[in-house]
């Protein structure tokens, strides 16, 4: 990869795993519209290992209070709130755990670098995000969240596992349909992130290393610059949530979903990825 692409993945990783957009669509669409080669799954991972390190970073405080739940929980201490904020972070992340094993053994993760796919379904989940931030409750916060709400969102987040989807998107949505307030969605959001994206890149580098593969100092790079254009991502964001809804975010996705389709139908050449 020459600087320009490690840039362009950068950037687009590092924005679009926050923004309810769908970092994996974006990702695909990089060869698609610009003719490069496809940069691969273990390119993707590590700028996913950049955007989890920001989540970590900008969230220190929850991440050291889930800590300290673990703790909590090893000592058999009566329920803390650390230890309960900890246990429905896991308990989000069993469906997508789930989904993905699955995946992986029917193959069927081989065959969803769809344009189409992701066209699809930034139209139908991007007006699901507008639906349900619109007309949902705002009453609940982090504090309030329980298991049913947490298996609930982690459904959701294993429905982000068919690109175009977004997995902060889908969360958010999840979220906010069930009366949480738009920073507090947003934050619960992004603690889920961290098992999830942890878990799934790892085990995808660990398979590509295993296989032969090798992970080349640009790869790296590639990372390292996500993670600072993530963290500013994060910070704007959450700054953002506060007074804005999500209606921009729904309408970009429409717009880009019909964008595509028009493209996919009209015979336009979209690169090796269809």
């Amino acid at each position: 990869m020459n600087f320009v692409q490690i840039a362009v993945l950068a950037l687009i990783q590092g924005t679009t795993e926050f923004l309810p957009i769908s970092s994996s669509g974006h990702l695909i669409l990089v060869p698609v519209l610009t003719g490069w080669p496809d940069q691969g799954v273990v390119t993707d991972m590590v700028t996913h290992l950049g955007t989890l390190l920001a989540v970590i970073v900008y969230f220190w405080n929850d991440t050291r209070a889930m800590g300290r739940g673990f703790g909590d929980m090893l000592q058999r201490r009566a329920a803390t709130g650390d230890s309960r904020l900890l246990v429905n972070v896991l308990i989000g992340t069993v469906p997508i755990i789930v989904a993905g094993v699955i995946m992986k053994a029917t193959h069927l993760d081989d065959y969803i670098r769809s344009t189409v796919l992701v066209a699809c379904n930034a139209i139908v989940f991007g007006v699901l995000l507008y639906v349900f931030d619109a007309f949902g409750l705002a009453r609940r916060t982090v504090a309030d969240m329980n298991w049913k709400t947490s298996l609930i969102i982690g459904c959701a987040q294993a429905l982000s596992l068919s690109p175009g989807t977004s997995r902060s998107g889908i969360t958010m949505t999840a979220a906010r349909g069930l009366g949480f307030v738009r920073p507090e969605a947003a934050r619960f959001s992004f603690l889920l992130s961290i098992p999830a994206n942890g878990a799934a890149s790892v085990l995808v580098i660990a398979d590509a290393i295993g296989s032969g593969g090798t992970i080349t100092g640009a790869v790296i790079f590639t990372g390292v610059l996500t993670f600072f254009v993530a963290l500013g991502t994060i910070t704007v964001l959450m700054r953002m949530v506060r007074h804005v809804s999500f209606l921009p975010f729904a309408i970009y996705r429409v717009v880009l979903g019909l964008v595509l389709l028009a493209m996919i139908y009209s015979g336009m050449p979209l690169g090796a990825v269809n």
